[in-house]
């Protein structure tokens, strides 16, 4: 909610110089991703999950108070970067701690946890929206209930939140030094399998971020569709991923993670590249679906097979090396995409480019993993 719907309007109050500067705005708080998912979930192979999310759940909970004190553009950017250190460090780490908890079930329970996040980041706009008509656009008083919420996931976290105790065998690789940090992240990528992994898990994201930008502009600036309409279409694609997640998830826990992989970015990718090439209002809704069960069946694998490959004391270290990849891909979808729909391909070239990557990211997942699928 701090971000959507407030974010832009509270930034052009503060009159931000337009151009790259309100871009800056909008992409200041997914920086940390790339910066400290690997390390956040090293360190919480190390000191435990619970330690490192309750550092998350403080960030969550003083953060929003920051925007109160707020008067230039600039202290923005400042408060949106640190901001985005909580779900850089809780999505990588809450994560790992499913797997572990759930080891025979962590698809399902990870997809159900990245459903959840979904709904809740779907909730946001209605009711911040809600917020700022009933004030009459104070951004104080929408600040005020992030912050209630925020506080009130630091006090869930704090009272409920369970350690998960470790073996010996885990403390014994476990040494609080920067070497054994180190030596993690060079234990994960050197595995061919992990690698895979987040190389589909940035390409479906890289997609993705695409994707939820530029499919607005083909069906605004070309279809011509209503705001209605086009909420629709976008809204019933995420509407898709929250309710089919948990189903995928569940279903690679029970045929393996190899399939649903290929599959999903096989069938993601051939939904897109039909996109451009039709204008209809219903044949536009059927795709943007087919495009989200693609997503949903990918990525709701990705997770629960690097949890699977990596050693149990770095199953963290896994998991942030695959979110660090995909906030790699997320951010560089739309600028590269930007690009493919400044020429004079257009839409019509921008989408059949992201199934080209989305079909060669599975084609070189299946030969990466063929060796292991064996």
């Amino acid at each position: 909610m701090s971000k959507n719907p407030v974010l832009k309007p509270f930034a052009t109050s503060l009159q931000t110089p337009g151009g790259f500067w309100m871009g800056f705005v909008a992409s200041a708080s997914t920086i940390p991703g790339i910066l400290v998912s690997l390390p956040a979930a090293s360190v919480s192979d190390i000191i435990g999950r619970r330690k490192v999310l309750l550092i998350s759940a403080a960030v969550f909970a003083s953060a929003p108070f920051l925007y109160l004190l707020i008067s230039m553009w600039w202290q923005l950017i400042i408060v949106r970067f640190y901001h985005g250190f909580a779900t850089a460090i809780f999505v990588p780490v809450t994560e790992a701690s499913i797997a572990e908890l759930y080891p025979t079930k962590c698809g399902e329970r990870i997809s159900l946890f990245s459903s959840a996040t979904a709904v809740g980041r779907g909730v946001a706009p209605f009711l911040g929206g809600y917020i700022l008509f009933i004030t009459d656009y104070s951004y104080n008083t929408l600040y005020l209930a992030v912050g209630i919420a925020g506080v009130t996931a630091f006090l869930t976290t704090m009272l409920f939140l369970a350690e998960r105790k470790r073996t010996r065998a885990q403390f014994s690789r476990s040494e609080k030094t920067v070497d054994s940090i180190l030596q993690g992240w060079k234990t994960i990528a050197g595995n061919p399998s992990i690698l895979a992994a987040s190389f589909i898990q940035a390409i479906q994201y890289y997609a993705f971020g695409a994707v939820e930008y530029f499919l607005v502009g083909y069906l605004k600036d070309v279809v011509q569709l209503d705001p209605f309409q086009i909420g629709i279409v976008m809204g019933s694609q995420i509407v898709a991923v929250i309710l089919a997640k948990p189903i995928m998830g569940r279903l690679s826990d029970l045929v393996g993670r190899r399939t649903p992989i290929i599959t999903g970015s096989i069938t993601g990718g051939l939904f897109l590249f039909a996109i451009p090439f039709t204008t209809q209002f219903t044949f536009l809704l059927l795709l943007s679906i087919g495009y989200g069960l693609g997503f949903a069946m990918a990525t709701s694998s990705t997770s629960a097979l690097v949890s699977e490959l990596a050693p149990k004391n770095l199953t963290g270290t896994a998991i942030g090396f695959l979110c660090m990849t995909m906030d790699v891909g997320q951010t560089i979808g739309p600028l590269i995409i930007g690009i493919v729909v400044a020429t004079n391909f257009g839409y019509q070239g921008a989408f059949p480019t992201l199934t080209v990557s989305l079909l060669i990211s599975a084609l070189i997942f299946a030969i990466l993993t063929f060796a292991k699928s064996k």
